[in-house]
């Protein structure tokens, strides 16, 4: 399976509460991020996913563990780490750390639906592949 895919990013103002504690929510924004350049590092843009394959990729369940938190200016790194490829579905295993602290891990498992429709539909085999062997 793949090994860990890490992206470093800022926490910026915007992602914060008045606390300047990164909001729960935007959590969860920091780990689709994660999973784009995941993506766009492999080769795949979802926008010509959705044009050339005409499939969009959706959450379908998170389970988020929140253990420390992010706070303004902090600089992070989010990994995303493929723990299951079905047919026409992802499961990631996301980490967000700041230094050695780990701050929060995630269970995500992704849907893979025709951008028509709105069904369920099999990953291209190009992604697939590109999935399982990378």
């Amino acid at each position: 399976m793949q090994n860990s895919f890490q992206w470093p990013v800022r926490v910026y103002y915007e992602d914060t509460d008045a606390g300047g504690v990164v909001f729960y929510a935007n959590y969860l924004k920091l780990y689709e991020r994660a999973r784009t350049e995941m993506l766009r590092d492999m080769g795949f843009e979802q926008d010509q996913l959705i044009t050339q394959e005409s499939v969009i990729f959706v959450v379908r369940s998170v389970q988020v563990d929140y253990l420390k938190p992010a706070k303004f200016n902090d600089l992070v790194v989010v990994t995303a780490e493929l723990s299951l490829v079905k047919s026409a579905s992802l499961t990631f295993e996301q980490i967000i750390k700041r230094g050695d602290d780990v701050l929060s891990t995630a269970t995500i498992r992704i849907a893979c639906l025709d951008a028509k429709f709105m069904r369920p539909k099999q990953i291209p085999d190009t992604l697939k592949r590109a999935l399982s062997y990378e």
